[in-house]
């Protein structure tokens, strides 16, 4: 049951990875870290889990059918030996711990690169204080690019027939 949620962790990390990788969001990337890390907790408990399990039948239970109650001959030609799916839960383990710890300095980074950016345009800001007056706009006429006549008629003086 450990590593069913375990899996659903890592499935839901994975949806906020991505979207914190695409939304460049320090706040998604540590909920990553985290869902990582509580993944590798849960399938570490579920590796000691069996690994309690196994010693536990192994040396404390006493039964027939148990370790405890087999003749020698038969304990000497036993073998009990792990093979590479034990190992490759275990190699899981210490990734995703390394992912996690990985996720957590990405998230620290952005984090320290969002705050300097803010600082950065902080010093752009300047304060505005309204003032309490109106603008002042020209009268009538309006300002034109050019300047006007000196008398009153056309724009151009000769030809004002």
């Amino acid at each position: 049951a450990l590593f069913i949620v375990a899996f659903f962790s890592i499935f839901v990390a994975f949806w906020t990875g991505i979207t914190g990788c695409w939304r460049r969001s320090p706040g998604n990337i540590t909920a990553t870290a985290i869902l990582i890390l509580l993944a590798c907790l849960l399938s570490a408990g579920a590796m000691g889990l069996w690994h309690g399990v196994e010693y536990y039948e192994r040396e404390r239970v006493v039964g027939e059918e148990f370790y405890q109650q087999w003749n020698n001959v038969l304990k000497d030609s036993t073998y009990q030996g792990y093979d590479w799916s034990f190992f490759l839960a275990w190699t899981g383990v210490g990734l995703s711990l390394v992912s996690a710890i990985l996720f957590s300095g990405a998230a620290i980074c952005l984090r320290g690169e969002k705050e300097q950016e803010e600082t950065i345009n902080m010093q752009y800001l300047m304060p505005v204080y309204p003032q309490k007056q109106q603008y002042a706009y020209a009268g009538y006429p309006a300002p034109t690019a050019y300047p006007g006549p000196y008398y009153h008629g056309s724009q151009y003086g000769p030809y004002n027939y």
